[in-house]
């Protein structure tokens, strides 16, 4: 069994900055990937930004530059430095874990408000 635990979404105004964690715990082997996905209302779930084991990053491009993802191995988490955000950044920010080729897990979501 593997939980994905998300912290550090809130209410902000527009230009301001958030870090977001995602801590995972479990039967945890193999990873893979560990990324953050993105979904506002009435829109489709979208990539925000991963990192693998290697350390190869991706990003939206419309995050490039202003969002960091970075990821501790020896404890299991990923962040997401949010810098100079945006009303549009606005959605539910969920973390995902990969294990292996095939193997997804998904985090509860932590709301991003971003008010202009």
């Amino acid at each position: 069994q593997v939980q994905l635990v998300e912290s550090g979404g809130g209410l902000v105004q527009a230009g301001a900055s958030l870090r977001l964690s995602c801590v995972a715990s479990g039967n945890i082997f193999d990873i893979n990937s560990m990324g953050w996905y993105r979904q506002a209302p009435e829109k489709q779930r979208e990539l925000v930004a991963d990192i693998t084991t290697s350390g190869r990053t991706t990003y939206k491009e419309s995050v490039k530059g202003r969002f960091t993802i970075s990821r501790d191995s020896a404890k299991n988490t990923v962040y997401l430095q949010m810098n100079s955000l945006k009303p549009e950044d606005t959605a539910v920010y969920y973390c995902k874990l990969t294990l292996g080729a095939l193997s997804d897990y998904w985090g509860q979501g932590t709301q991003v408000t971003v008010s202009s």
